[in-house]
């Protein structure tokens, strides 16, 4: 109930709670529970799609925006503001952040390595 709340708003997640009403994957979309519907043809193709562009990024960079996103989110606005500076100080002087910056002056993928 907690992180219903949190994602769709307290009104919303009362209603949906207290009434068990079932809906379909438009309302889910539309109510901010899912950020994409596809198909059932094509789930897997778009879960690959996805996983893919995650995949591409730095790993220290997506752990680290996955930790500042969950935390960030509960609690107050300054805080969350210092997390990020925190975790920006982190990747500017991670071996992944030079690495980021040779590829693309060298036009080339990224070779991360999570350090």
């Amino acid at each position: 109930t907690q992180r219903l709340s949190r994602l769709v708003g307290k009104g919303r997640a009362v209603e949906l709670i207290l009434t068990g009403r079932i809906f379909d994957a438009v309302e889910a979309l539309r109510i901010g529970l899912v950020t994409e519907v596809v198909p059932q043809a094509e789930l897997m193709a778009a879960v690959r799609r996805t996983a893919g562009l995650i995949l591409a990024k730095g790993p220290l960079a997506v752990r680290l925006a996955k930790l500042v996103v969950k935390n960030g989110a509960e609690t107050d606005q300054r805080t969350g503001l210092l997390l990020e500076r925190l975790a920006q100080s982190l990747l500017y002087t991670s071996q992944d952040k030079g690495e980021g910056t040779q590829a693309f002056l060298e036009k080339r993928a990224a070779a991360f390595h999570g350090r």
